[in-house]
């Protein structure tokens, strides 16, 4: 036995060393450092003293004794139920306007998939509290028409939804990916609505969106996670006090601000097990939930 184990280890050896760069990134930089945080979320750990463990009195606090906490969910929890759906609308609708074969079609798609890549940037977040600032272009152009405008930031009733329409603006990368998906669906099945005098409606809600719910529901698994990890705009747009009045204290935001401002390593590594434990859990709905609304044609 231990013979044939020898020559099978013999037999793999090429493919493990062409593994090892993988699985040194894997155990070094990726479940080590969970491992490790998963320990400091049982310990009371400041950075400048040895871990102390505490058990799970870490997670008692946030459950009862945090109402920071649950200002920072429900800003989360707002800010995924509007982004998400909003920017997946206004994604496939310009994925279907750029699938009648216009020309030029790589560069508008190009152009349209720009934002995507710069919309996280620390540049584009700091251009964006420019323009929704008290003297920003958008209260200029408001001006205009004879409207003043507040200082969007600064109000807790709109700061929120500046960051909304940034995320909606970052539309590019699901415009392409329903855009790919929309090529795939057989060009003889809208031929065969036209014979029958469908409409572009009835089109519409009954070739293109059913075939394209695969495609509706990766992009939303996709977008739904990083929403939910969303930390940038915010940090940048309220200069990373969540504010005005915790209005845009994002769940990640909050997890920055006890570990880097009040040097809470132990509970801030509590607050990312819940976020990992939360996105799993959506996730996983969303997987039982796909077989009632999504459509696969094999």
């Amino acid at each position: 036995m231990a013979v044939q184990w020898k020559r099978r280890l013999a037999r793999s050896k090429a493919g493990y060393l062409f593994l090892l760069p993988w699985l040194v990134g894997f155990f070094g930089l990726t479940l080590g450092p969970a491992l490790a945080s998963l320990y400091l979320s049982f310990t009371r750990f400041d950075l400048f003293r040895a871990p102390k463990w505490v058990g799970a009195a870490n997670y008692v606090r946030i459950a009862t004794d945090d109402p920071n906490f649950m200002a920072s969910m429900r800003v989360t929890f707002l800010y995924v139920a509007c982004s998400i759906p909003l920017k997946l609308a206004v994604a496939l609708a310009l994925a279907m306007v750029l699938n009648r074969g216009i020309r030029g079609l790589p560069i508008y798609r190009a152009l349209f998939y720009l934002p995507s890549l710069l919309g996280a940037s620390v540049a584009v977040a700091i251009l964006w509290r420019q323009l929704f600032a008290g003297d920003g272009l958008v209260n200029a152009l408001l001006a205009n028409f004879g409207i003043q405008g507040p200082s969007w930031i600064s109000n807790p009733h709109y700061a929120l939804w500046t960051l909304v329409l940034l995320s909606i603006w970052q539309f590019g990368s699901p415009m392409v990916i329903f855009l790919a998906g929309l090529r795939q669906i057989p060009a003889d099945l809208y031929e065969a609505a036209n014979l029958d005098g469908a409409s572009r409606p009835r089109r519409f809600f009954s070739i293109t969106l059913p075939l394209l719910t695969p495609v509706i529901f990766f992009n939303f698994i996709v977008q739904m996670i990083d929403a939910f990890q969303s930390f940038t705009p915010a940090f940048i747009v309220s200069r990373g006090t969540g504010g005005p009045v915790n209005s845009t204290l994002f769940y990640a935001l909050y997890i920055y601000q006890e570990a880097f401002s009040h040097f809470q390593m132990g509970y801030a590594a509590a607050l990312a097990w819940i976020l990992l434990l939360l996105i799993a859990a959506f996730t996983a709905f969303s997987f039982l939930s796909s077989r009632f609304w999504v459509y696969y044609d094999a």
